[in-house]
This record gives C-alpha cells, structure tokens and sequence, in this order.
C-alpha cells in the first residue's frame, strides 16, 4: 500500500497540479491551445475520479463528515456575506470624493520590488510580473487534493478535509472584516471606488459629525483628545441621502448608501462590485493562497507542496507589485492563515490514530488479562475470541464515531445513494467555483 501511495504521489496528484496551472497559463500565452487542452484535463480529471467512485472503501467516513461539511459550509456564506456588507459599508460611509483625493500610504514593500526591477535580469523580472496564478487556481488545487482520497492519496474523508478549509476561511474571513472595518485606510489604487462603486460623493452624516470635522486640523483633534466630545459642528452643506424602501431590511441603507440607479432592491448592491477599493488588512486572496498551502502542507506534503509556496510569495509579490494590496496585507495573511490552519487540526488532520488504538488496546487487555488467562487454561477458545473481540471494538469505538460499541452501518442502497449524490454535488461546486472566481 504505502509503495502505491509513493507512486501516486510521484506521478498523479503533483502532475495533475503541476498541469492544471500550466495549461490555464496558456490564456496569456496561446488562448487557442488554452481553448482545446482546458476541457480535456478537465474531462480527464472528472473521468478519474467517478471511475474510483465505485471503489472507495471510505463512504462511511465521509458520511459521517456530512455534518460538520454542511455547518462548515453555511458558516462560511453566512461569513462571505457578512463581508460583502462590510466591503460596502467602509467605502460608501466616506464618500468617493474622499477615495480620490486621498493618497496611499507609504509602503516601502513597493519601493523594494521597484528597486528589484532595475537590479534584476530583465528575464527575471518578467517571470515576477507574470499572472501564473489566481484565486480561482488556489481553491481548485484544493479541490484537487480534496477529491484525491478516492485515488488513497489523501487521508480519508475529504469531506473532514473541506469542513476544516472552509470552516478556516470562515473564521479568517470574520476576522478579516472586523479588521478593515475597525480603522478604514486609503486604496492603493485611488481611482477603484469610483469605478466599481456607484455610491454618493459626499460622507455619511456620521462621517460628518464625527470625522470630517477633526481630519485635518491639529487644533481640532487635541481638543477632541482633551475633551472627549464631538464638539464641533458638521463641515459643509451635503444632499441627503436616496432611502428606498427595503422593508425590513431597510436598516442597512445607512450602511450601504444606495443610489437611484442601483434598482429597488438591496441585494443587487452586493453583486455590483467585484472586490473591495479601501486597504482591506488583510488579503483575502493571500489567505486563501495560504489555507491551500496549508492543506497541501499536511494532507500530501512532498516536493509539490514546496511548489504551491513558491507560487504562494509569488502571488504575494504581485499583489504588492500590481497594487492591489500594501505589503502589510499580505505579511498578515500569511502567519493569520497559518496560524488559524494550526488551530483547526480538531475537524480533519492527517495525522493516524494508530498510536491511540494501539494504546486503547494495551490498556484494555490489561483489564481483562486475568480472564483471558483462565479462558486459555480451561482451552474455552470461544471466550478467548470474544475476549479479544471486545478490545478490537472498545479501542475503535472512539475513532469511528460510533456509540456504545454498537454496529449501525447503513444500508448498501442508502451508501450508494449519499456517494452519488457527494459525487454530483462536489463537482458540481468545483465548476460553479470556476466559474464564479475565474475573474479572480
């Protein structure tokens, strides 16, 4: 088993990987070759895995995880939606007229890759500016890895191995927002709120009650320090705000600022933008760069681990490089990724049990020694089974979930059904995945 194992790990998963980006590098390089190998590696990898459905040994492993999967699942949306207002919120409350007058910070990260460019081989300057990879290519390298447990690759069940990584992102990406919405910092890029956001130009009454006044004027701020009181009164004569009516969901206008020309209804503002314009500390794409490297860290491991983290500072440098981020963004998210993918071992981890069972064991037969000694003495074969039965089943018991020792599989029919239906979902989510962050 472990010679196979070694195979695959040699020639499969790593090439499959290795392929992937390769092949969606194409686009920049030859689009017409990109056009005709995309669909084929895909078909290829879809044709393995449903080929390996009908012998994966692990379906109740997986259908134990279904759980934790599905609470993963809905915790992260319920995240990314918490987000999405988030993103919204700290870019409208201040206006776009702010957004463009205010300049970036200064971030010596981008004064050192420019310093790189005049140092370095033209060569290898290109290879640092080159788009390799995405956001899209980190989450399907985990799906990947994911679905590698029917080919015994990855430890068993890849759906523990996709609540941990969901339930991961969910909580960076909580943290994350609460992070940028506690202190809003200026775009990289001035110029990106006005194009991606159709809010007022003006502040909010709340940035005009209790910033506007105080922004620039040292003499305002030390009386602000000493008093500890909103003492001035609002700067400027601003319009009102558009207040449509949303219902009971009107509560948000404040935090969103819609417009006229945005429609009725509040959702559509969520969808109308495709990322953030304020510094949002700190990257999610770093973050999940990260969690992917992570998971391949522990799950495979090997020389395409080492890879997927070289594509990792890669990634890393162009956000800095192309402005999408400070460096500080992306320090950040690379030890709060793996931190929090350290903390998260509980859900899934690839660590064997064995040394537990094994200790389970010892323990039990050291309870029931002296009654497996008559057993043998009086040659009562059939109580020294049962004897060792029971510390087969005492020390597996924890391990496999179940309670009480009781064996209570499910039917043939109902495995078949949830391996058809995981079958069906998981790819379906691989390509809606695709094609939802193919933008990036």
């Amino acid at each position: 088993m472990s010679n196979n194992r070694t195979k695959i790990r040699i020639g499969g998963l790593g090439i499959a990987a290795i392929s992937y980006i390769a092949i969606d590098y194409l686009r920049h390089v030859s689009p017409i070759w990109h056009e005709r190998l995309q669909p084929c590696l895909w078909g290829v990898l879809a044709l393995a895995i449903v080929s390996r459905v009908p012998f994966y040994k692990h379906w109740s492993s997986e259908l134990r995880s279904a759980i934790p999967f599905i609470a993963s699942l809905v915790f992260l949306l319920s995240t990314l939606l918490f987000e999405v207002l988030t993103v919204r919120f700290v870019t409208a409350v201040l206006g776009l007229d702010w957004h463009r007058e205010t300049a970036p910070l200064p971030d010596p990260g981008q004064w050192l890759l420019l310093a790189l460019n005049e140092k370095l081989p033209s060569s290898i300057v290109e290879i640092l500016r080159a788009r390799i990879i995405g956001l899209h290519h980190y989450l399907m390298l985990f799906m990947m890895l994911a679905f590698s447990v029917v080919f015994d690759s990855v430890k068993a069940p890849g759906l523990g191995l996709g609540a941990r990584y969901m339930f991961t992102m969910a909580v960076g990406r909580l943290l994350r927002a609460i992070t940028f919405a506690s202190t809003i910092l200026p775009s990289v890029r001035p110029w990106c709120a006005s194009s991606r956001f159709p809010v007022p130009s003006h502040p909010h009454s709340w940035a005009q009650t209790y910033y506007v006044p105080y922004s620039s004027d040292a003499t305002a701020i030390r009386q602000l320090i000493q008093h500890d009181v909103a003492y001035a009164d609002p700067v400027g004569n601003y319009p009102g705000d558009h207040r449509p009516d949303w219902g009971s969901m009107s509560f948000l206008i404040d935090f969103l600022r819609p417009t006229a020309s945005e429609g009725p209804a509040w959702y559509h503002l969520l969808t109308a933008a495709g990322g953030g314009c304020n510094d949002l500390i700190y990257s999610g794409h770093m973050f999940v760069a990260v969690l992917t490297a992570m998971a391949w860290t522990e799950a495979y491991g090997g020389w395409t681990s080492g890879f997927i983290w070289a594509l990792v500072i890669h990634s890393a440098q162009r956000e800095v490089r192309e402005r999408h981020h400070y460096s500080v963004d992306c320090v950040v998210a690379i030890y709060v990724g793996y931190l929090l993918w350290r903390t998260t071992g509980f859900i899934w981890s690839s660590k064997d049990n064995a040394s537990i069972r094994n200790l389970k064991r010892l323990v039990k037969l050291d309870k029931i020694q002296g009654q497996l000694f008559r057993a043998a003495k009086d040659s009562d074969m059939d109580k020294v089974r049962n004897l060792l039965n029971e510390i087969e089943v005492e020390s597996s018991s924890s391990s496999s979930g179940k309670s009480g020792g009781k064996n209570e599989e499910p039917t043939q029919l109902a495995m078949w059904v949830f391996a058809c239906f995981t079958t069906i979902f998981s790819l379906t989510v691989v390509f809606l995945a695709f094609i939802w962050t193919s933008d990036g």
